[in-house]
């Protein structure tokens, strides 16, 4: 039997992409879920998915913008299931462009997402980590920490801020908790190049449709994180399609 099985999963980002792939990948192996996302009707359509192959998950519409919405998300899974084992912190946006374009309410909107967003999770789940004695965060980074290519340096510049901010959380989470990077190449979602320029809209889709890896393989990998034995900790994990130079 998977360690994953019984475990309760907070996801945010779950309505569609590694979210949602990420979603049903835990529900098979019998985690209960919690998923969280803005478009209500898309997070219910995942909800529906898992419940009718007699999966557990519940929708909680939120936007991890919001401190109050991250809350909520984690006290639906102690009011739901009694506890929360893992949070996933998957919600991202990637509305790159030219430095010169100047669209900087797209430069806020990848800051306070993948920034504030996933301080606002670990600010709503910790205190439940500590109380239980227990708790694993999953952060969903990205290559593009690793390799600024442009147009893409604001999108790199808070993704290397998710990888800096899980390692002071790993470091100061002492022996009881887990945290985890993922961080995926070229993967095939609705995501790429959506808010972008219509010109590194269409290079990156382009790119997407001739290389990109499934979501199912991040998925499979945040999975793999998630079912190791307690005292043991795969801090990163980073997943490219074999094509991605």
């Amino acid at each position: 039997m998977s360690t994953i099985q019984g475990k309760v999963i907070a996801i945010t980002g779950a309505s569609s992409g590694i979210g949602e792939a990420t979603a049903s990948f835990l529900a098979e192996k019998g985690a209960r879920l919690v998923l969280g996302a803005r478009r209500g009707d898309r997070l219910s359509t995942v909800v529906d998915g898992i419940t009718a192959k007699g999966g557990t998950a519940t929708g909680v519409v939120v936007d991890v913008t919001r401190r109050e919405d991250l809350r909520r998300l984690t006290d639906t899974a102690i009011e739901r299931y009694g506890r929360l084992d893992v949070l996933v912190s998957n919600a991202g946006t990637m509305a790159v462009s030219p430095f010169d374009e100047l669209r900087q309410d797209d430069w806020d909107s990848m800051v306070s997402t993948h920034i504030t967003g996933l301080l606002n999770g670990i600010g709503a789940a910790l205190p439940v980590f500590r109380r239980q004695g227990s708790g694993h965060f999953v952060n969903v980074s990205s290559t593009a920490a690793y390799v600024v290519k442009s147009p893409q340096a604001v999108y790199a510049a808070t993704k290397a801020a998710v990888n800096v901010i899980s390692e002071g959380l790993r470091q100061e989470s002492g022996p009881d908790l887990s945290v985890t990077v993922i961080s995926p190449g070229f993967t095939h979602t609705e995501g790429v190049g959506k808010g972008a320029t219509p010109e590194v809209s269409a290079a990156l889709t382009q790119m997407r449709d001739e290389i990109a890896m499934p979501p199912s393989a991040i998925a499979s990998a945040i999975g793999y994180a998630i079912e190791q034995p307690a005292g043991v900790d795969v801090n990163e994990i980073v997943v490219r399609p074999t094509a991605q130079a």
